[in-house]
């Protein structure tokens, strides 16, 4: 199974305080672009052991709920007629950079979306260094799953991070900072993001930034790139793949391959919907990662359920299976998605105005005047997902042990027939922490 995420922000100069905003982001995961005179903020994220000032296991709940909901609002405004796959994780990790660099209301609303009261930037700089050093760590040398991350900081060498921000980068993010040639050489610094984004992401996401989207006004490019390979515990035999009718939302269905098993499985059943939890091998450390399908009993029921687990995301816990059952029936379709998305419109229909707009007080990024005239013009988010026989692989561009207790509502021997339209999320189970998101409305088309 592969899984890969891209994001990044590019920050540009704008032409005057009524002037054009120049360039876009386009790509893997998200971007961001900064302009000059209030352009946008870019984040990356990185590894760094910063002292926790507020209980892990409350900010990792803040984090699900945001994911849940910035899943859900995706889901609705640019992905009701198609398959979806998106890194929550991702953005939450970009706007956690925008915020270190930003003051004011600018700051004070991208805390309150993540969740968070005005002055608590040092816990959520403190979250972001937790979950890149427990959960992005890469645990294939011990026999887990291939976790690739990384934060890339793109500066032109006209301007200067301050040593206050750079610091931020360098040590709580963990993120390459790079000077580069925005001015004259904008196609060719283009060129050398998407290069970069491409290798971490193992050629799954290409082309981050298309055409144009980088030129010579142009400041300051964030970027984060997220690639994941897990092999499930117990992998499905390719031989018992076999074609079946899925049925779509409009009435109709299609034929598509899925994968059967006679075995034992983690699946529990509630009101209106069950749950499948599919683990990835574990390697040698205490992370556990699972992906887990929610499957409506109404084969148009996908979006009531995305409603309920949207108003009760703080109850999500209670959902997981954690133990295995009989099951009688048992398909799952094989599927391979890849999405991208502008993520601006959907933070701002969240409440997230200020970083977006001429009042944007981004003034914390860069060691000149010109930081007062950045803002955050556009995110491009883009990720891919693949899930077969083997296991999972997806990309995209975003501790204490908690045990989780689910509290199926029968434990008797069940179906499980993922034939019609269902979400799915990937989860480092310890932490609780979500990387992945998306549903499933016809396993046929990529």
């Amino acid at each position: 199974m592969h899984v890969s995420t891209k994001q990044s922000v590019l920050i540009e100069a704008k032409d005057g305080p009524t002037g054009r905003l120049h360039g876009q982001y386009l790509s893997h995961v998200s971007k961001r672009v900064f302009s000059t005179h209030r352009p946008s903020s870019d984040f990356s994220f990185s590894t760094l052991r910063a002292p926790v000032t507020m209980d892990l296991g409350e900010s990792i709940a803040r984090q699900t709920s945001f994911a849940i909901r910035l899943s859900m609002h995706v889901g609705a405004a640019v992905a009701s007629d198609c398959n979806l796959v998106s890194s929550p994780l991702s953005v939450h990790l970009v706007l956690a950079l925008v915020a270190a660099g930003s003051k004011g209301r600018t700051l004070d609303e991208i805390l309150s979306l993540l969740g968070l009261s005005s002055g608590k930037l040092a816990d959520l700089n403190s979250l972001s260094s937790q979950i890149v050093s427990l959960v992005l760590a890469d645990g294939s040398p011990s026999g887990g799953p291939r976790v690739s991350f990384a934060n890339g900081v793109f500066v032109d060498s006209s301007v200067t991070l301050k040593p206050s921000f750079n610091d931020i980068v360098a040590n709580t993010f963990k993120a390459e900072v790079k000077a580069v040639d925005f001015r004259t050489k904008a196609d060719v610094v283009a060129d050398e993001i998407n290069a970069w984004v491409e290798n971490v992401t193992s050629n799954l996401i290409k082309e981050l930034l298309p055409p144009g989207s980088v030129d010579s006004d142009t400041r300051l490019v964030l970027g984060n790139a997220l690639y994941f390979k897990g092999s499930w515990t117990e992998k499905f035999d390719a031989s018992k793949t076999l074609n079946s009718e899925f049925y779509l939302l409009n009435g109709t269905s299609v034929e598509v391959a899925f994968m059967t098993s006679r075995k034992k499985q983690f699946v529990a059943s509630y009101d209106g919907f069950k749950v499948l939890r599919l683990p990835y091998k574990q390697g040698e450390d205490k992370r556990s990662f699972s992906m887990y399908i929610f499957l409506p009993d109404a084969k148009d029921g996908l979006w009531s359920l995305e409603e309920k687990l949207n108003s009760e995301s703080e109850l999500l816990t209670r959902f997981l299976p954690m133990r295995k059952v009989e099951v009688n029936k048992f398909k799952l379709p094989k599927f391979k998605i890849s999405f991208g998305f502008e993520a601006s419109a959907v933070l701002k229909s969240l409440g997230l105005l200020s970083p977006f707009s001429v009042d944007a007080d981004l003034s914390e990024m860069v060691d000149s005047p010109i930081g007062h005239n950045l803002y955050v013009s556009s995110i491009f988010h883009k990720s891919f997902i693949e899930v077969n026989e083997e296991g999972t692989e997806a990309a995209a561009a975003s501790a204490a042990g908690l045990m989780l207790c689910s509290m199926p509502l029968r434990m008797d021997p069940l179906d499980f027939e993922a034939d019609h339209p269902f979400m799915f999320l990937i989860r480092e189970d310890m932490t609780g922490v979500l990387l992945f998101t998306g549903h499933v409305l016809n396993p046929s088309i990529e």
